[in-house]
């Protein structure tokens, strides 16, 4: 084994720096976490001043907080240093939003090649994956269960976000329901598109109109129970503040 040099220590503290792991420089590397040996690892990749780095499925053990930190320091070398990072992944979420460039690969074959933008959309992943339970919603960039089939039991009144964990709810119990009246431009409708069994959508900035409230009365009428995620109704929502009114003696606040 070589004497290391000053010039070796130095570049070896600079990388171990780069990555956030220079408090590890006196530790067994066979007693420290997985996201630790990665960031070791890394380190000794920066040493030796690569033009690029090839990553195999790099977060695939790791927790939230640690998948964080590597991904923050490989836009950091990408940044600091002009390395080209390469990395195999499956998990879409990271992909779709670390990613500069994106080669989809499909029975050992180049599927399709693109941007994010280009490559993240809901019909693709869809085919790219063969996806027949559930759904990939791409503007969420998350997966979504399928719909629970049946008669809608429940009308949720939902927008701004705030529908989406009560969509997710019902599901899981299993419950069938309903959804409206949702702006196509909300952030709930992606996932209430995905998971109600039936649901009532008006055009983007415009205000509710008489044939969506007609309808999504209808479907609240024949709901046992109505729950609202709503506490303001804006002029564009007159129609959910009508909604509301109707269904307010079907409305409960017991746990789902």
């Amino acid at each position: 084994m070589g004497i290391l040099t000053g010039e070796d220590r130095r570049k070896i503290r600079e990388a171990m720096e780069l990555v956030h792991c220079l408090e590890l420089a006196q530790k067994d590397f066979t007693e420290i976490s997985d996201g630790q040996k990665q960031r070791v690892l890394l380190a000794r990749a920066v040493c030796q001043e690569p033009e690029a780095i090839v990553l195999d499925e790099p977060t695939s053990f790791l927790d939230i907080r640690h998948k964080l930190e590597l991904l923050t320091i490989l836009k950091d070398l990408v940044k600091k240093k002009r390395v080209a990072v390469l990395m195999s992944l499956h998990e879409l979420d990271l992909a779709q939003k670390l990613s500069d460039y994106i080669v989809c690969v499909k029975d050992n074959l180049i599927e399709r090649c693109g941007t994010p933008e280009e490559i993240f959309n809901s019909a693709y992943i869809t085919k790219l994956y063969g996806i027949t339970r559930g759904s990939y919603q791409a503007e969420m960039g998350c997966l979504e269960m399928e719909a629970v089939k049946g008669r809608p039991e429940v009308f949720v009144i939902g927008g701004n976000g705030r529908g989406i964990p009560v969509y997710r709810r019902l599901q899981r119990k299993g419950i069938p329901f309903a959804a409206g009246i949702l702006h196509e431009n909300d952030l709930d409708y992606p996932v209430a598109r995905a998971l109600a069994a039936a649901l009532v959508s008006e055009a983007p900035f415009e205000p509710i109109g008489r044939d969506a409230y007609e309808r999504a009365a209808s479907l609240l009428n024949a709901c046992s129970r109505v729950i609202c995620c709503l506490n303001e109704f804006g002029t564009m929502n007159e129609g959910n503040r009508r909604l509301a009114e109707l269904g307010k003696d079907k409305m409960s606040f017991r746990e789902l």
